[in-house]
């Protein structure tokens, strides 16, 4: 998943914003964020353009 390449890319408390087109990322990006630890700051899903954008901090 590329979100994991990018949050170990990313610097301890760093921010990263994922936008997507994958309806499923809805489901798995806060998985994601509660199994490994990040803090998911904000969703945002615009309907009318089927786009998936979130805000999240790396842990540390």
């Amino acid at each position: 998943m590329m979100l994991h390449g990018a949050m170990r890319r990313a610097p301890n408390a760093g921010l990263v914003k994922l936008l997507a087109t994958d309806p499923s990322t809805e489901r798995d990006v806060p998985q994601f964020c509660r199994f490994l630890d990040h803090e998911l700051i904000e969703t945002r899903i615009d309907e009318s353009e089927a786009l998936y954008s979130f805000l999240i901090r790396k842990k540390g």
